[in-house]
């Protein structure tokens, strides 16, 4: 049995191209240092020139983190497709219909003995039409409680009204539902009623003066001309936000869930 009472979960939004990753290595250590995370994740998806992963980006990441979850950009990068097949810490959400290569949970170990469970879901509202993540839920956190009850769901979805309501539904099941995919962090943290800690969305770590983690003239033009455009992500400044997650180690609850911003300028 794990000797800790509790112990800490330090969870990053989604790490946009370089700058996300230097982000990561800039803020990474002081973050350690204040809040001593038994865990660190992030979601990845972005992570590669701003879609998907490769093999050099994913080693540079877990140099940095645990576990990498994802999303629909996942997908992108053949290379990274390849690497999630082979490397179990990275996740692709649960409920993309088999036969779909890579897995949507898995059960890492940590410092003295410490189990957590993390759980990679997608949403279907304004996004693709795949697999129910709320049954898929059920399924997925069953069979993660038979090794331990402290979990931790990526909802990578694009409603918020969507992420609420999966957040009031594993209310008590999980430790933790935390919101990815719009890159924009909520004021909505807390804990829920049967001890889950709940945000809407985590954020990013890319570059501040952008829009969401893109260059900016590029995604004024899409707004102007809605003409296809090239996205890229911007290179300069720092922008990371995250949350800390407290749980407790026998029962799964959350303790406490604080949200945390943190900026260089370009």
């Amino acid at each position: 049995m794990p000797d800790k009472l509790s112990f800490r979960v330090l969870i990053i939004g989604d790490v946009i191209g370089r700058a996300g990753r230097d982000a990561l290595r800039r803020h990474l250590p002081g973050l350690r240092t204040a809040h001593r995370p038994a865990f660190v994740i992030a979601n990845g998806e972005n992570a590669a020139g701003g879609v998907g992963l490769t093999e050099e980006v994913g080693r540079d990441l877990f140099s940095m983190v645990d576990v990498l979850t994802s999303g629909n950009h996942i997908w992108d990068k053949k290379e990274g497709v390849l690497l999630m097949e082979r490397e179990e810490r990275i996740l692709r959400p649960a409920n993309y219909p088999p036969p779909a290569p890579g897995r949507g949970r898995v059960v890492v170990s940590g410092p003295d003995g410490l189990q957590l469970g993390v759980l990679n879901l997608q949403g279907r509202v304004f996004m693709e039409a795949i697999d129910d993540p709320f049954r898929t839920a059920d399924a997925e956190v069953a069979e993660l409680r038979k090794t331990t009850p402290c979990l931790v769901v990526d909802f990578h979805a694009e409603a918020t009204s969507e992420k609420v309501a999966l957040g009031w539904y594993l209310d008590g099941r999980v430790s933790a539902v935390f919101g990815t995919h719009t890159h924009i962090p909520t004021a909505d943290e807390r804990i829920l009623p049967g001890g889950t800690a709940y945000i809407t969305d985590v954020g990013m770590a890319g570059a501040r003066n952008t829009v969401i983690g893109i260059k900016r003239d590029q995604a004024l033009l899409k707004f102007l001309t809605s003409r296809p455009i090239r996205f890229e992500p911007e290179k300069g400044g720092s922008f990371l936000s995250c949350i800390v997650v407290e749980i407790e180690t026998a029962t799964g609850k959350a303790l406490s869930i604080v949200r945390e911003i943190h900026t260089t300028p370009e």
